[in-house]
């Protein structure tokens, strides 16, 4: 690593621009590291930005169900490079207590996490500890273009239904929404004799 990467790297990692995606109890924990108690503007992220690209680090916080994922993926792709994530909480980390087929299990899915925290929900402490690992982590192995990130450059995540795929769907949902108006109608219909 050269001086000028290391003084990069030192402006980079002491001017974090934290993006938050804050959907639950965890986003709570990542606003009260903003109060005065634990003062995350000692470690150069108190510039909370919610315009992605503005931020150099997204604090996703809490369960990200499946609807919310293609905004998270857009935020992740409008963010400009070098840009890090931290998965916040046991929900954005697993899915946490929510096994269902709405709350995604782990963002790490989709979009690549640098930094997770465990808890539900996490200690401010915690998400403070993360940010110096962060830093620790910038300093030593950024370079002044960028060039280890040059293979985000792709999207991630699911590939979209085909119209063929929506179709089947849309009458599959026709067709039992249908059988489950006529059984409906036959428990109410009253006896013949």
């Amino acid at each position: 690593m050269t001086q000028l990467d290391a003084a990069a790297n030192w402006a980079r990692s002491n001017s974090l621009w934290p993006m938050p995606f804050a959907t639950a109890c965890c986003g709570i924990e990542l606003m009260a590291t903003a109060s005065s108690r634990y003062d995350i503007a000692r470690f150069g992220a108190e510039v909370m930005r919610f315009s992605p690209r503005q931020c150099d680090l997204l604090i996703v916080a809490g369960r990200v169900v499946m609807k919310m994922l293609p905004v998270l993926q857009r935020i992740w792709l409008q963010m400009p490079e070098p840009k890090w994530c931290i998965s916040m909480g046991a929900c954005a980390c697993t899915g946490g207590v929510f096994d269902t087929y709405a709350v995604v299990l782990g963002v790490d899915r989709f979009i690549p996490v640098d930094i997770y925290v465990p808890g539900c929900p996490p200690r401010p402490e915690q998400l403070l500890n993360s940010i110096i690992e962060l830093q620790d982590a910038i300093k030593k192995h950024g370079t002044l273009n960028g060039t280890e990130f040059a293979d985000r450059r792709t999207a991630e995540g699911p590939a979209p239904l085909s119209l063929e795929e929506l179709r089947r769907s849309r009458d599959f949902l026709l067709a039992k929404a249908g059988d489950e108006a006529l059984a409906q109608q036959q428990r109410t219909a009253p006896p013949t004799q």
